[in-house]
């Protein structure tokens, strides 16, 4: 087993008022999952973090009976699952992130479905596994109201999420690894990667560092000061002042 730390806390809604986090974690015998629930495009739909528990409560179930499954049929059969439950729809439906991480003895895997990076170090440097469509469309202005969102999302021109349409499982970004050639390995939901992509306060080999030797509660810490530092999101824009922030250290090396 590897040593792994966490850290978590809770952001604040578009208002900006504190409201419970949206990122769920399951830590597993030989997987860890992590999950971030979606601003739901409409307010007729449920919360992305209840959709976010629930996917994270049935994937954990579907790993623990089926630990050698291949991940994006784990992943397909649990969204199926909770939307059959449920009675949700594609396009019609609360939607999360989906990052799984998975060893056994020989073999490490990770899937990355919309924007939670898992990052891996190792004698290979620095992987970062990381699904950049949803990043790229709004970096070029295609997601600017609800309904480009609505239209986009699980689409062939725009970005993959789990909501409703098992397919989506199928469009993941996925690597894997000789288990002997990784050291550690974080996941992060983007209110922590934002101090990485947009922010500049630090590489991921600079987040490791610091996920070691302070622990991850220290990651989240300085991203929140820079933060504190751009209250009105005049140097980085942003939606809300803080989002939710999840991340998550395995280290391989013991």
């Amino acid at each position: 087993m590897p040593e792994i730390s966490t850290a978590e806390r809770a952001g604040v809604g578009s208002d900006g008022h504190p409201r419970p986090t949206e990122d769920h974690i399951a830590l597993l015998d030989h997987s860890i999952l992590v999950l971030d629930g979606a601003t739901s495009p409409t307010p007729a739909l449920p919360p992305g973090g209840w959709y976010a528990h629930l996917l994270r409560d049935q994937l954990a179930e579907e790993l623990t009976t089926h630990p050698t499954q291949d991940l994006s049929q784990a992943l397909a059969t649990a969204i199926t699952a909770v939307a059959k439950t449920h009675a949700l729809t594609p396009g019609n439906s609360p939607s999360s992130t989906v990052s799984i991480l998975r060893w056994n003895d020989t073999t490490i895997e990770a899937l990355v479905l919309a924007d939670s990076p898992i990052v891996a170090f190792g004698h290979f440097g620095t992987d970062v596994v990381s699904d950049d469509r949803l990043l790229s469309l709004r970096t070029n202005g295609l997601l600017q109201t609800g309904k480009d969102v609505r239209r986009r999302r699980n689409a062939e021109d725009g970005f993959w999420v789990a909501e409703a349409d098992p397919s989506a499982a199928h469009q993941a970004v996925r690597r894997s690894w000789p288990r002997e050639d990784v050291d550690a390995v974080l996941i992060a939901t983007d209110g922590v990667a934002i101090g990485v992509d947009e922010y500049g306060l630090f590489t991921w080999q600079e987040v490791l560092q610091l996920a070691k030797n302070k622990g991850p509660e220290a990651v989240l810490d300085a991203v929140r000061a820079a933060e504190n530092g751009d209250p009105h999101a005049v140097r980085w824009p942003r939606a809300k002042r803080h989002d939710d922030q999840v991340l998550v250290l395995a280290d391989f090396t013991g």
